[in-house]
């Protein structure tokens, strides 16, 4: 913007005086923080050796390596648009977080990639063969952290949530589509998420307009294989009620996977609830009252009878009692009726953990389809095909996914330490994005940490260096 800020004096007190003045200083210190994460989980390393970079060498300013860490560590500070980066580009704290130099190097460069790089950067990443090393990246850093937390160890056995997110946007992005169902024109991602631990797997964009269950089982099918060899020994699906169709139910009984999932109502359902909608005789108690019934229930296009449990609930100040019917392949043996509802009513935590992604993360899921008419600041003879837009916002996202693990790394170990529990915007508020002043004495530089943070930074990073990473 090129105006500078002249030296003012409040009314409020006439003692105080600002002005801009040319010291490092930064707003973003847990950009070096999480760089660290990245640093020692070796995601960086592992994704750079499996992309492909089609970029001639004598014109490459950024590595592959310093664009991966710009864009992971701008979304985890807040940075979520393109356009933003050029508002940090000399922040000492992201120049030296990005960079793939060490020592002094990074600070005399031409700073962080501007907002053109960072979408050539988006574009190259959204070639199928780096996308789907993108998406395998976003479940590897998930299996990293968790076996560094359990000294290497794999989980016993996981539950998986399965559920769709819708992302509002605004403009004309290739399949971006009116949904009746959120009143607006959305993006219909399906994620997929860990339920113990609140870690993001995978990320699936998909039109606006596809149903809840679009793809669900190959994506499923997938994530599982691949958590198994990564990280855990079994897998359990937890699903919702747009999901169990006869094909994915049928796919993961097939590959031996239990699950419990939620099913619309439908007549025969009604008919089968219909004895056991009655209130039992008797005063009704100040507590509502929850029924569970046991039943056998064959839809048309299943191949057999399953197990569906009726919940049957009383609701507050209403007269009529409410229900709603629960699918599973557990047998009665192996989880009762009550343990399977309370298993699927866990399913809170993973949707709290989905809001995180959109909320706090907020990727800007904003390309469109543009044919290249200039480069370098030259016009071009003719106009290069556009780039695949629908792919660049699926990078967005699964950059997001690998944003939200790294700061969901740190708020475990943070958590795990203060004994209390954070959120991904008070880590974000409280430790990542507070005052700091980068000091350089010789070839040595102090990042000189707010009185605010330091404690915050004094209790995380002790254990966090603990953290025992590995490879597979």
């Amino acid at each position: 913007m090129g105006e500078t800020l002249q030296p003012v004096i409040p009314g409020f007190n006439r003692s105080l005086r600002v002005e801009a003045r040319a010291d490092r200083l930064t707003g973003d210190p847990g950009a070096v923080l999480l760089r660290e994460v990245l640093e020692r989980s070796g995601i960086v390393s592992w994704m750079t050796a499996r992309l492909n970079d089609p970029r001639r060498k004598v014109d490459v300013a950024h590595d592959l390596a310093s664009l991966i860490r710009t864009s992971v560590l701008l979304s985890a500070q807040g940075w979520r648009d393109h356009d933003d980066a050029d508002a940090v580009r000399h922040d000492p704290a992201f120049r030296l977080a990005a960079s793939s130099a060490a020592g002094l190097t990074p600070l005399e460069g031409p700073g962080l990639a501007s907002q053109p790089t960072l979408s050539r950067f988006t574009a190259i990443m959204a070639e199928p063969a780096n996308i789907k090393v993108l998406r395998e990246a976003v479940l590897e850093m998930a299996g990293r952290g968790i076996r560094a937390e359990r000294q290497g160890k794999r989980m016993p056995s996981v539950t998986l949530d399965v559920d769709s997110a819708p992302v509002e946007v605004h403009g004309h992005q290739p399949k971006a589509e009116w949904n009746g169902h959120y009143n607006a024109r959305i993006y219909h991602p399906l994620i997929t998420s860990i339920a113990q631990t609140g870690d993001m797997l995978d990320a699936r964009l998909r039109a606006g307009n596809v149903g809840t269950a679009e793809g669900a089982l190959d994506v499923i099918l997938d994530i599982v294989d691949r958590a198994r060899k990564i990280f855990c020994d079994v897998a359990m699906v937890r699903i919702d009620a747009g999901f169990p169709s006869a094909a994915l139910l049928a796919g993961l009984e097939a590959r031996g996977i239990d699950y419990v999932s939620r099913l619309r109502a439908n007549p025969v359902l009604d008919r089968l609830a219909d004895p056991f909608m009655k209130r039992p005789p008797g005063r009704r108690p100040a507590e509502p009252r929850t029924w569970l019934y046991e039943l056998r229930y064959q839809a048309d296009s299943w191949d057999k009878p399953r197990r569906v449990i009726l919940v049957v609930k009383e609701r507050a100040d209403d007269l009529l009692l409410d229900r709603f019917f629960l699918v599973t392949s557990l047998k009665w043996t192996a989880k009762t009726r009550g343990e399977v509802l309370a298993h699927y009513r866990e399913r809170g935590k993973a949707e709290g953990h989905m809001g995180e992604l959109k909320d706090v993360l907020a990727p800007a899921l904003s390309s469109t389809n543009r044919a290249k008419s200039h480069w370098l600041g030259k016009k071009l003879k003719s106009k290069t095909p556009a780039v695949d837009a629908f792919a660049c916002n699926e990078v967005r996202l699964l950059i997001a996914c690998l944003a939200y693990q790294v700061m969901h790394i740190a708020r475990r170990v943070l958590a795990k330490a203060t004994g209390t529990g954070w959120s991904l915007r008070r880590l974000r508020e409280r430790v990542l994005r507070a005052g700091a002043r980068l000091v350089i004495s010789g070839r040595r530089m102090t990042l000189a940490l707010s009185s605010a943070a330091a404690p915050f930074w004094s209790v995380l990073w002790p254990p966090l260096m603990a953290l025992h990473w590995a490879d597979p």
